[in-house]
């Protein structure tokens, strides 16, 4: 099954990549609920995140914190809320979302929308952190 996160990982549609390892990617969403909003996946095909490996998921936390401890960095806000919903892509994956109030998580409300540039300019900014 090749979903639009396998996609992105085989480089056949672009991302705005934030961070990447041999076995994970994180890079910008681009229908965000605030600015910096970002997933964190798998390079592997795995559709729920409790089916991965006890190793990888393990090592997808890790990474994941060291991207919100990043985007923290970069992004005015109170905290790095964390959300996995999975029901969206049927790929694992884990929202990194920038807060500054329990209502800039909410899934239901309007996405956010951000133009190419201004999507450059988010990651360009986060990537200066690193």
């Amino acid at each position: 099954m090749s979903t639009v996160f396998s996609k992105i990982v085989a480089g056949e549609i672009p991302c705005y990549k934030i961070a990447e390892n041999d076995n994970f990617l994180a890079f910008l969403d681009v229908n965000p609920l605030v600015a910096g909003h970002t997933l964190v996946i798998p390079k592997i095909e795995q559709d729920y995140i409790f089916d991965l490996d006890n190793q990888v998921l393990e090592s997808l936390i890790v990474f994941s914190k060291e991207v919100a401890v990043k985007l923290k960095k970069a992004i005015p806000c109170k905290r790095i809320g964390v959300s996995v919903i999975g029901l969206e892509v049927p790929h694992a994956h884990i929202h990194l979302i920038p807060i500054n109030s329990i209502q800039d998580m909410n899934f239901s409300k309007e996405k956010a929308s951000f133009s190419p540039s201004e999507l450059q300019d988010l990651q360009n900014q986060i990537l200066s952190v690193i």
